[in-house]
């Protein structure tokens, strides 16, 4: 039984391991180096939004919000398949490909209740829309499965029915983004460890 789980064991931990033919393709590092400091760049802007958020409304933190949160319609936009156990570079970029167009969308919310920091959010929708377009050429580089996204439409902004339910969502909506990029800033340098 022993000698099954020693043989079995370095087999469960390969299973799981992306793309390791990559690890040693000096683009496939160099697109990954390049898109781990716009992910950091992106996570600063974010943060930086939740810090006027927090200085502006006093909505600090995510405990004291719980209770509102449940009647608000806010976006999370998932990335399990960046954290699993069969890990899979394809299904990963795909998530982070659609979790910031979601994003992309909603910080028209952010927009909306900080109108003197548009500039910032414009800048971090741009930012938003070429780490989506490098991970979509790098997966076509790759051969992997891509999907084309039709032109950003404008959706209308949501009604909220105060003004403290509008800044209680746009606090969620970077908290919610802050965790989705913390994820694919991980992935990213997972696959950059390899």
């Amino acid at each position: 039984l022993l000698l099954g789980v020693l043989l079995w064991a370095p087999w469960w931990a390969l299973h799981g391991a992306p793309l390791t033919e990559l690890s040693g393709d000096q683009d496939f590092q160099l697109f990954l180096q390049r898109n781990l400091e716009f992910t950091r760049k992106i996570r600063g802007d974010v943060a930086a939004l939740q810090r006027v958020v927090c200085d502006t409304f006093q909505l600090c933190k995510k405990e004291e919000l719980q209770l509102v949160q449940q009647d608000l319609d806010t976006v999370q936009a998932p990335l399990e398949q960046c954290h699993r156990r069969t890990f899979q570079a394809e299904t990963c970029f795909s998530q982070i490909r659609a979790g910031l167009r979601i994003y992309h969308g909603s910080l028209a919310t952010i927009r909306d209740l900080l109108p003197g920091h548009a500039g910032l959010v414009e800048t971090l929708q741009l930012d938003m829309a070429n780490l989506s377009s490098n991970i979509q050429q790098q997966m076509e580089d790759l051969g992997l499965a891509t999907v084309t996204y039709p032109t950003e439409n404008q959706d209308p902004l949501p009604t909220f029915s105060s003004r403290f339910r509008h800044q209680v969502s746009g606090f969620f909506i970077l908290a919610n983004f802050q965790q989705f990029l913390e994820t694919a800033y991980r992935a990213l340098r997972h696959l950059a460890s390899l």
